[in-house]
């Protein structure tokens, strides 16, 4: 009895804690998401370490992550793509400047201050290195 008492207490703290996480969506940020998605009904919504409200969401069978600052501002939209489909001139420009080097993933990304991107990282010891290309296969940032 004691266990299943246990059990419930503990399954309704989680339920009440996933609810309250949905409820402290600021407005402006489900707002400009459902103007930005109007066919997307069933966003999750987490706040991330920068704080920036991050919706995660399936468009067309794909996992997509949309952020947004708390006053709504879109920040960026992105979602992970394989590298066979990368643009001919991302992996021309990939192969000249770090030849076979292992990627570790890549990333189609819409942003509202850099545009149209291929985020790609690449392994190396300690932390990783993401480089950001456009279509034409120009690097943005290193």
């Amino acid at each position: 009895m004691r266990a299943i008492l246990i059990f419930l207490i503990t399954t309704f703290t989680f339920i009440t804690a996933s609810c309250q996480d949905k409820g402290k969506v600021p407005q402006s940020v489900l707002k400009t998401f459902q103007e930005m998605y109007p066919n997307e009904d069933d966003p999750d919504f987490k706040q991330d370490a920068h704080g920036y409200w991050e919706a995660h969401f399936k468009k067309d069978g794909e996992k997509y992550r949309a952020d947004f600052l708390a006053d709504g501002s879109w920040r960026e939209t992105e979602n992970s793509i394989k590298e066979k489909n990368l643009p001919k001139a991302v992996k021309a420009a990939i192969k000249k400047h770090y030849g076979d080097e292992e990627i570790t993933e890549v990333e189609h990304v819409l942003s509202a201050k850099y545009g149209e991107f291929y985020d790609v990282e690449f392994k190396q010891k300690g932390k990783n290195k993401d480089v950001m290309y456009r279509k034409d296969g120009s690097i943005i940032q290193e």
